[in-house]
């Protein structure tokens, strides 16, 4: 599996070259980009809306539909980094970090097994 052996630098970098090759630089804002995210992500959501947690699994065992699903997690993950790279946002450190605040506001050990949201327990 290529995500065990490949790094997020090389990620941005396939989308830095590929942005650039079509002058898209003018276009990539964080504003548009951010936008970008979003707009991908409803359109991922979109693939599982309605359905119950069996159809999901039913969904992402079907090869054309797990296609979608494949196609519109890359582009939000094209997305994420394209913004990152653009605005030099290192996004493992910055996931370190976050995960760090995250383990103060959910500790394992008064979360295991819930969901709700920190200030909910």
């Amino acid at each position: 599996m290529e995500d065990d052996t490949r790094t997020i630098a090389e990620a941005k970098e396939i989308v830095r070259r590929f942005c650039e090759e079509r002058d898209w630089d003018q276009f990539h804002n964080p504003k548009d980009l951010s936008v970008g995210m979003v707009t991908e992500a409803s359109e991922l959501l979109e693939l599982f809306r309605f359905k119950t947690p069996e159809e999901c699994k039913e969904l992402l065992s079907d090869p054309k539909k797990l296609e979608d699903v494949k196609d519109e997690l890359s582009d939000v993950f094209y997305f994420v980094l394209r913004f990152a790279q653009m605005n030099s946002i290192d996004l493992f450190s910055s996931l370190e970090s976050k995960i760090e605040k995250n383990d103060a506001k959910y500790p394992a050990d008064r979360v295991r097994g819930c969901n709700r949201k920190y200030d909910e327990y």
